[in-house]
């Protein structure tokens, strides 16, 4: 097939890569602007335009891709379908049109499970033993199309953000090239998703790593684990920030109020929660490294009755 492929962050890239190795003829690669990053603010390429240079494919990159003039630039190249995923713009009716086999949206959840631009994280955060891709031809909804193929995956007990949005990316990819072949050969089958049953997996910010020690253990360390590696999970220590990368839930509680650190061990230090303690087994401070806490722990002291988070 001739395919225009629309996707940005490195979810994205292996999918590409698996339709060009499918024998598909991928005739341009639209992605995000450039943007500037880092200290120097220097101008950095999406993952998909440096994997789509790597190949020798146009890349377009539209600051608003529902502009008339781009979409008669699609219009040029005469796709067969339009592969999307993670692309990162509302894609309008004119280009939902244009291919004859549509638009194919690989998305990173179990539909009608998880609609929205951080499926992965929430899968995590809430708890789901279960998640998984979903191939659908899109609509004008967000993340509402007919759905033509699923793939699941069983979360592992200390599942990360990280860990699963590898393993999705993978599956996405297979789940991808297997929908295109199904398109071609007429095969292909549409099911109308139902009503969600979850909430729309917002966007992710800095903000929403910040613990709030009255939570339950539970639902603390699956922040933890969930926002691993971005945006990170965090709490105040002596007025400085430190990332919690990795935690237990200790079901006992102590008497201490929540946010206090309640025993401290060699190679550990327990947190009272909401409901349990929250043990804290990997974590980073500004300017260093990410450390097990028993490394942390020689060079820092950290008493029972310490007290975490920032003074409200």
């Amino acid at each position: 097939m001739r395919v225009i492929f629309m996707g940005t962050p490195d979810f994205a890239v292996g999918t590409l890569g698996a339709l060009i190795r499918d024998g598909h003829e991928v005739v341009l690669a639209v992605t995000q602007p450039d943007k500037p990053r880092g200290r120097g603010k220097e101008m950095q390429f999406s993952p998909v335009k440096k994997e789509a240079e790597k190949y020798g494919i146009p890349v377009f990159q539209p600051a608003r891709i529902r502009e008339a003039a781009c979409i008669e630039y699609l219009k040029k190249y005469s796709a067969d379908v339009i592969v999307v995923v993670a692309f990162g713009q509302i894609i309008p009716k004119e280009i939902l049109e244009m291919p004859p086999y549509g638009c194919i949206n690989v998305h990173a959840s179990l539909l009608p499970k998880y609609r929205g631009a951080a499926p992965i994280q929430w899968a995590v955060i809430q708890g789901e033993k279960v998640s998984g891709v979903t191939t659908m031809r899109m609509d004008e909804g967000l993340d509402t199309g007919d759905m033509i193929g699923r793939t699941e995956i069983v979360l592992d007990e200390k599942e990360t953000g990280g860990s699963l949005h590898d393993k999705l990316a993978e599956a996405g990819a297979q789940l991808c090239v297997r929908t295109l072949r199904e398109l071609e050969a007429g095969t292909a089958v549409f099911e109308p998703q139902g009503d969600s049953p979850t909430a729309y997996a917002k966007m992710l910010n800095k903000k929403m790593g910040e613990i709030d020690w009255n939570r339950p253990a539970f639902e603390i360390e699956r922040l933890v684990r969930g926002l691993n590696p971005w945006p990170s999970a965090y709490t105040d220590f002596g007025g400085k920030v430190m990332k919690i990368w990795a935690a237990d839930v200790v079901s006992e509680n102590s008497s201490k109020a929540p946010g206090t650190v309640a025993k401290v061990e060699k190679e550990l230090f327990c947190v009272q929660t909401g409901d349990g303690m929250l043990a804290v087994r990997e974590l980073q401070m500004p300017g260093k490294k990410r450390m097990d806490t028993e490394s942390f722990l020689r060079g820092n002291a950290v008493g029972e009755d310490t007290v975490l988070g920032a003074k409200r």
